[in-house]
């Protein structure tokens, strides 16, 4: 079934484009409409508070098919995978090296995997925490 075939025939668009991106009026744009229709504000008055001050913009999807060129493209929430990374990685630490919850964190913490974990540059919490504590390990065995 195609984009176009789901809408409905009697379907008349305004105008033929397919995506239409402008300024956003404020929310104080319809009461100076009612003003201006109502004789309140002058022409001037009107066209002079239709400027913003910060510019926004918005875009519409005018037509069916525009919306198929859409792609969902999921965020990852950096600081809550380095905080389960980390919280991962210290409870191995404790498993591998019989020590308690308050000495392995501050062996974990201290240490430069930490450091670079924390770095979102690095993009290391992208890498499974499995390989990161590799890493871990091997900085600790020195």
């Amino acid at each position: 079934m195609s984009a176009r075939s789901i809408i409905p025939t009697l379907y008349i668009p305004a105008h033929a484009y397919d995506i239409i991106e402008e300024p956003v009026a404020d929310d104080k744009i319809s009461r100076h409409i009612t003003l201006y229709v109502n004789r309140k504000i002058s022409r001037k008055v009107f066209l002079e508070s239709l400027v913003h001050s910060e510019p926004t913009h918005q875009i519409c999807f005018c037509t069916a098919d525009s919306l198929l060129m859409l792609e969902y493209k999921p965020q990852i929430d950096i600081n809550f995978s380095i905080e389960s990374i980390s919280e991962l990685l210290v409870e191995q630490l404790m498993l591998d090296l019989q020590i308690d919850e308050m000495e392995a964190p501050d062996i974990f913490y201290s240490s430069a995997t930490s450091t670079q974990l924390a770095d979102t540059d690095a993009k290391l919490y992208l890498k499974s925490w499995q390989e990161i504590y590799e890493m871990l390990k091997k900085e600790l065995d020195k």
